[in-house]
């Protein structure tokens, strides 16, 4: 999304040619969609970096030389000629750009954002939000407590006061990640529950997330069990969260692991 901004911004100083990655063939550094906006003086966003990318800029540079008009669309092999051994191909769409695209190019270019509820303003939380800001994400962060949320918040992210928190749940969007990590285990549970209710009523949560040990959970377990929660409702939690292997206890290193793993998540859904 900081780059649609920047590409948006950018066309009011000149025109641009609009490289976007249209068909791909085996093994390629981008994905079909990726884009990079080109200027006589300046870039805007990649489409991977190394030779192909180099060669496309200057393809861009010269249609934007010679005013060369409409679509063109061209085939990149990527191997020994380019200097690069991914052994794909990349088909190259390159289409001049004026401000007067701005509205089209927004619709266009803007990325599918994934929903995510991110429930604790804490340390962990803040370091979160940091990491997932400039993702595919669409972030809202949730908390009880009063001026908690720090004055300035990454671009994107939504702040939402909610007291009791758990009452936020039935709000979220379809599809969310959840994340919890609130100041308190009492609200921890209650979200965790809250979030269970929900998935029992209509299964929409792809992704509960709880912060904290094996210890935690079994504690957990116990008492929602005794809330009537089944072994099999009870397993849609992930506790501890973060890919494995990833051992450390900071902030950020929590964040960038939790991070990783909702990643993960998109992954298997759109592959599964």
């Amino acid at each position: 999304m900081a780059f649609l901004h920047l590409l948006l911004e950018k066309l009011g100083d000149g025109p641009a040619c609009l490289v976007s990655v249209a068909r791909t063939e085996g093994s390629v550094p981008r994905e079909r969609g990726a884009w990079m906006a080109v200027f006589a003086d300046a870039l805007v966003g990649t489409i991977g970096g190394g030779h192909v990318e180099f060669q496309a800029i200057a393809e861009a540079r010269r249609r934007l030389a010679g005013g060369d008009a409409g679509p063109l669309l061209r085939r990149y092999a990527l191997g020994p000629s380019l200097g690069q051994c991914c052994g794909g191909v990349m088909h190259l769409r390159f289409e001049p750009i004026t401000r007067a695209d701005g509205p089209r190019l927004q619709q266009r270019l803007a990325p599918r954002r994934t929903p995510v509820a991110l429930f604790g303003g804490g340390h962990v939380g803040y370091a979160l939000a940091q990491v997932l800001a400039p993702l595919p994400l669409a972030l809202t962060w949730i908390d009880s407590r009063d001026g908690i949320f720090p004055a300035v918040v990454p671009q994107g992210v939504v702040c939402e006061h909610s007291e009791p928190v758990h009452d936020a749940v039935p709000g979220l969007a379809a599809g969310s990640r959840v994340l919890i990590m609130s100041f308190s285990h009492a609200e921890d549970l209650d979200v965790v529950a809250a979030c269970l209710r929900r998935q029992r009523a209509q299964g929409d949560l792809p992704f509960i997330g709880l912060i904290g040990s094996r210890t935690k959970w079994a504690t957990f377990r116990r008492r929602l069990q005794e809330r009537g929660f089944t072994a099999g409702e009870l397993a849609q939690v992930t506790c501890p969260i973060g890919v494995p292997g990833i051992a450390g206890k900071q902030p950020e290193v929590i964040a960038v692991a939790v991070a990783a793993q909702l990643l993960q998540t998109q992954e298997e859904e759109r592959t599964g």
